[in-house]
């Protein structure tokens, strides 16, 4: 079994691949104060549940591979990989390790992992040219050229914070759940707010990807568009230029990569 790791400044998503199936997966969220110690109690406890394994942390786990935006929680995962996972092969994504797509930006250190290892999954999965648009913290668009290579993307701010930004910064206004409203046309705030969210995104996917599928390919049309991350169902139905949703794309890219990297070790 091959344990993913994919560390995000509000949430981690854990995922569990039987050779190319994701077998299993958890979501937890981000806390830069737990330590080595904590994470692998958490590990414990999460995979313990699961028919697979066994009850001892590490019964059952033949890798690990691991992408992560919160240094200090990367810092402490490669402890646990140290402390309780010793005899495990682990892959921990940063510069020097291989995957397989070329970076054609100015300062290729300062690109997210995970935008890159979500570029390996698309390029795996639909091949290029493609858009990824990730529904994370931040909202990220990235394009990978028709011959696989990561040539830069688009960052904003992601659904929540612009939620969490309404209410705190509108003297009437308060956090609202993210729901889909009865209409566009909001009848009270809270479905006002409601309706400035969802289809105040999707229009901006819809622009962004337009824009950028324009300036990736002769033809746009043979832009493929990928959605993922935790809130992407949220746009998906009003959002008209997204070709596939796949919710564990930054987990399988995770995956090719520690193939990638496994032999090299």
């Amino acid at each position: 079994m091959l344990l993913t790791i994919d560390v995000g400044n509000t949430h981690t998503v854990l995922g569990l691949f039987d050779g190319d199936e994701i077998v299993e997966h958890w979501r937890i969220s981000t806390d830069a104060r737990r330590t080595a110690d904590e994470l692998a109690v958490l590990l414990q406890g999460l995979m313990g549940m699961h028919p697979l394994l066994g009850d001892e942390l590490g019964d059952g786990i033949d890798g690990i591979a691991i992408c992560a935006t919160v240094p200090s929680v990367l810092h402490e995962l490669r402890e646990v990989t140290r402390r309780y996972y010793g005899d495990v092969p682990a892959v921990l994504v940063e510069p020097g390790v291989k995957t397989g797509v070329p970076i054609l930006t100015d300062n290729p250190k300062e690109v997210g992992a995970d935008r890159i290892i979500n570029a390996v999954a698309a390029v795996e999965l639909y091949g290029g040219p493609a858009i990824v648009v990730d529904f994370g913290t931040a909202t990220t668009f990235d394009a990978v050229s028709a011959r696989g290579e990561y040539v830069g993307g688009v960052i904003a701010p992601g659904i929540e914070i612009s939620v969490e930004a309404l209410g705190v910064k509108g003297a009437q206004l308060r956090k609202i759940e993210v729901a889909r409203p009865r209409a566009v046309i909001g009848k009270n705030t809270v479905e006002a707010m409601q309706a400035g969210i969802i289809y105040g995104f999707a229009g901006q996917v819809d622009g962004v990807v337009t824009r950028m599928a324009k300036e990736l390919a002769e033809d746009p049309d043979e832009v493929t568009v990928i959605a993922t991350g935790g809130l992407a169902p949220m746009v998906l139905g009003e959002a008209s230029v997204i070709d596939e949703h796949e919710p564990w794309l930054t987990l399988i890219g995770l995956r090719l990569v520690y193939e990638r990297n496994v032999s090299r070790m």
